[in-house]
């Protein structure tokens, strides 16, 4: 039996701390910091320029921590960009277990309505 790579043990150990739930926690720490960084974001965009962004590579002035919190979320904007819905896909190692309150979304362009999907 020949001996594993280093590559290869430690892409094992990633597999296994993501899927025992052992990382949940932080998982729920970072993910709930990535939403609410990108939400502020996107919001921001939208005072700045009178609608929310086609895409989050049009946000301006991101910093590069930002650039985390950017690749855990998927944004789906409308046609209009008057709303859009955002999920959250990362927060430490694996997927967050979250559920912000209604109260959170208040004042936002965030529609639930528009997740892929949803009717």
């Amino acid at each position: 039996m020949g001996v594993l790579s280093p590559t290869i043990l430690v892409l094992l150990l990633f597999g296994i701390l993501r899927y025992s739930g052992i990382t949940r926690e932080m998982d729920n720490k970072f993910g709930d910091q990535h939403l609410k960084t990108v939400v502020a974001l996107i919001e921001l965009h939208k005072v700045r320029f009178g609608s929310y962004p086609g895409s989050l590579r049009e946000l301006k002035f991101t910093g590069d921590w930002d650039q985390i919190a950017l690749r855990s979320v998927r944004y789906y904007p409308n046609a209009a960009r008057t709303a859009y819905y955002i999920e959250l896909e990362s927060g430490w190692i694996g997927r967050p277990d979250l559920k912000m309150p209604d109260e959170f979304w208040r004042g936002t362009g965030y529609d639930a309505s528009l997740k892929p999907g949803a009717s």
